[in-house]
């Protein structure tokens, strides 16, 4: 039964490099709305790919050595390569550097400008290269860019400016009245109070300081902004021409159904991309759905720390499926999820191993052991039944009203909840006493029989989110999967078909703390592979990634002097932050650091510091701080304080 179309796109993977499991979670989330929507009858088309322009790409290249287009090459290939290991269904992998990606985005800007919404002018403030995003003064949060927290610096140059605030009356009622446009609701809320009511300032369209972009072809000094060339690869990926000859595809898949994207951006893809095309008369996306993060359950991932977690480093630990079921698993709805190698192997032992492997492969055993594989309905039901045939019936509902409300987590917990409901009626049954009874053969063939319906029914619904898991669990029962539309009605499954006769272990139980010792040795592998360029720790010595010059004004703008901590207590929100009472000449500063793993608060009283003074007031885990305490940090991410080599008196300067 054929629904309609259906268009699915992920944010495209920004090529500075390998993505961690975090970013790879969106792919794999995708990818299981994708399947699961094709299962339903729609006509999928999936989209995702590359973004392969802008400047910290070209500085990325320098460092390399390399042109940035080999550079790009380079890191495409790396994720389209954990795009394909994760199993993800795409239809279209797109990459910015296509060119007929880029021949319509300069076709684009030109329309643009022609109709009056791009106009030349001159930008002047602050810059975050990582985010490729201008800010005003008044937008940094504590001086750093407020999307990453990292620094952001002057920045003056020629640029071509879109007009935001010509449409912006026309999006505010658009969200309005399509409140399901922008999911979850926190997210519209967000939009809304932060930059839409407040006014939009008009947006930075083109660059001139870097030269990895698309030209404008009319005003070569300029290339394309990395985001308004971005954005459009929704449209360019399925045919849209700016000139009106679009392709049929287009013209069946547009608007898409779901943009997919990360909560970082959902700025970009609310407000910018629906006022893109609003200027080019076509029709908004039907919804936008920033997700959560996958966050590293002992502390941020790190390069120069060494405990960056990939994709591929998961699968060689645990397999493709048992990643994709965690990631899926464990992500909220609104807040953000948690991974840790002790939680992987919880869950796989737990649910994979036990809960569903062990159901799988007792059932299969027990067949052979007593029918030599032959699974046959034989008619003879008892009260307990049918509360089974009940439960896992139902399953199909709960799960399909889950995924229209994008909780995939919630739908795969209603699939575990019915592989639980297996297991339960085999402790009812007791197939092993049934078996004492020649008069109970019968009965304990029907027993065997509703298990293997009932688990045929659950592998089907976990085929768009553990494929190769359940595509195995079919071969084992020797059957195929089943459409969607067949898992309402029980008793689908052939009486008299013979299962496999030795079961294959879908998943084999983990040592924790094997695991963990082993991706140590592996991160630690991976820091001695990296010493050249990282930490030669046999010299003593620590290379880190050069930031831009300074002049001398830059540095005396900054404040030094020593400091003498007068107290020091933990603070009570925090596990990381310790708060010192710190004399500065006549003056006291409270400070706040995240030193609380390297110094008891004991430790601290009397030290001699260096202080940063002049540093603009913060507020920490709700405790004011009045500069900063300044310490060196080695290439496992320990940290020490800065102080004077002789007794210095509180308040003297540093220069």
């Amino acid at each position: 039964m054929n629904k309609g179309k259906y268009y699915i796109t992920t944010a495209i993977a920004y090529t500075s490099g390998k993505p961690h499991i975090g970013n790879s979670y969106e792919i794999v989330l995708a990818d299981s709305i994708a399947r699961f929507k094709r299962k339903e009858g729609y006509d999928v088309f999936f989209q995702t790919g590359t973004d392969e322009h802008g400047q910290k790409i070209e500085l990325k290249a320098q460092e390399a050595g390399v042109t940035p287009k080999e550079f790009v090459d380079s890191v495409s290939s790396t994720i389209k390569g954990l795009w394909d290991l994760m199993d993800t269904s795409y239809d279209k992998f797109i990459r910015t550097t296509d060119a007929d990606h880029e021949k319509q985005v300069q076709k684009m800007f030109k329309r643009f400008y022609d109709q009056g919404d791009i106009y030349k002018g001159s930008y002047e403030g602050m810059y975050c290269t990582p985010c490729e995003s201008f800010w005003t003064e008044s937008q940094l949060k504590d001086g750093k860019c407020p999307d990453c927290g990292r620094d952001v610096k002057p920045a003056k140059e020629e640029a071509y400016f879109f007009k935001m605030s010509k449409y912006a009356d026309r999006l505010i009622e658009h969200i309005n009245t399509h409140p399901e446009f922008i999911q979850p609701v926190s997210r519209k809320n967000e939009m809304m109070n932060n930059f839409l009511l407040p006014g939009l300032q008009d947006l930075c369209v083109s660059r001139t300081s870097f030269k990895w972009g698309i030209p404008v072809d009319f005003d070569n000094k300029h290339v394309v902004y990395v985001w308004l060339d971005a954005l459009t690869n929704y449209i360019t990926g399925i045919g849209y021409d700016a000139d009106g000859n679009s392709s049929d595809l287009y013209k069946k898949l547009w608007p898409a159904d779901l943009h997919l994207i990360g909560k970082d951006i959902i700025r970009f893809h609310t407000i910018y991309w629906p006022i893109f095309l609003m200027a080019l008369g076509e029709p908004l996306p039907k919804q936008v759905f920033g997700h959560p993060w996958l966050l590293q359950g002992d502390g941020k991932m790190s390069k120069s720390k060494g405990n960056v977690i990939y994709a591929d480093d998961l699968v060689d630990f645990f397999g493709v499926d048992a990643v994709r079921y965690f990631v899926l698993h464990e992500m909220p709805f609104e807040n953000d999820g948690v991974i840790s190698w002790e939680l992987l192997v919880e869950r796989l032992n737990s649910d994979l191993a036990n809960t569903l492997g062990n159901l799988v492969n007792r059932t299969i055993s027990m067949s052979n052991k007593y029918f030599g594989g032959v699974v046959a309905d034989k008619g003879v039901s008892e009260p307990v039944d049918d509360d089974l045939k009940k439960t896992v019936t139902a399953t199909y509902a709960k799960v399909c009203e889950k995924m229209e409300g994008l909780r995939v987590a919630d739908a795969m917990t209603e699939i575990f909840n019915h592989f639980k409901r297996c297991n339960k009626y085999i402790d009812e049954t007791e197939p092993w006493v049934l078996a004492k009874d020649e008069n109970k053969k019968d009965r304990l063939a029907t027993v065997l029989y509703n298990l293997v319906e009932s688990i045929m029914i659950g592998a089907s619904l976990l085929e768009p989110y553990m494929p190769r898991t359940a595509k195995k669990i079919a071969a084992q029962l020797n059957t195929e999967l089943r459409p969607f539309e067949t898992l309402e009605t029980f008793g689908s499954y052939p009486s008299g078909n013979k299962v496999t006769e030795t079961p294959e272990i879908l998943f084999a139980r983990l040592d924790a703390k094997e695991v963990v010792e082993k991706a140590e040795a592996m991160f630690a592998s991976r820091k001695a592979a990296d010493a050249p360029s990282e930490a030669k720790s046999e010299e003593g010595v620590i290379d880190i990634e050069a930031k831009p010059e300074i002049e001398y004004d830059d540095f005396g703008k900054m404040q030094f002097q020593v400091g003498e901590i007068l107290s020091c207590e933990a603070v009570p929100k925090s596990k990381k932050l310790l708060c010192s009472q710190v004399k500065v000449g006549s003056s006291v500063k409270q400070i706040v650091s995240g030193i609380r793993k390297y110094y008891t608060p004991e430790e601290m009283v009397g030290k001699k510091v260096m202080v940063l003074v002049n540093l603009k007031p913060a507020t920490l885990a709700g405790v004011k701080s009045e500069g900063m305490l300044l310490c060196a940090e080695d290439a496992e991410g320990n940290l020490a304080l800065m102080t004077p080599e002789k007794a210095m008196p509180a308040g003297a300067e540093i220069c």
